[in-house]
């Protein structure tokens, strides 16, 4: 399949790079969607007094203003990873919804392998599953 890595964090709305504890690795990775509108612009979060703002509510086109609910446009985005299984150790890719889950007591983006189907969870920073 192959999926397309991203070249900057600038391409993403979510990007991470992790290993596991137990011999696993993932990058995952969630690319900003293009404007439904004008299909020219890539939709972010919106600029105000050149500054991006941080806990905006909406995304925003820099090309033609309009601007989509953040609820709304984030249904669209789809998150993407590359991985080592934790589990059986091969490599693999897969893609999820950009919606966190419950995986193990903590929320999480789960992927699942591609070889053995066990869940791979992406959590937040410093969020530790239940063993």
């Amino acid at each position: 399949m192959g999926f397309k890595h991203p070249t900057s964090v600038n391409q993403c709305l979510y990007f991470t790079n992790r290993n596991f504890e137990d011999d696993g690795k993932i990058k995952a990775w969630a690319y900003k969607l293009e404007c439904p509108k004008c299909k020219k612009g890539i939709m972010g979060k919106p600029v105000v007094k050149g500054k991006v703002k941080i806990r905006a509510k909406e995304y925003a086109c820099p090309e033609c203003g309009y601007t989509e609910d953040k609820f709304e446009h984030e249904k669209n985005v789809v998150v993407q990873a590359a991985y080592t299984c934790p589990y059986c150790k091969k490599e693999g890719e897969s893609e999820t919804d950009f919606k966190f889950k419950s995986w193990r007591g903590v929320k999480a983006y789960v992927v699942l392998c591609e070889h053995c189907n066990e869940k791979i969870g992406i959590t937040k920073r410093m969020a530790f599953p239940k063993k």
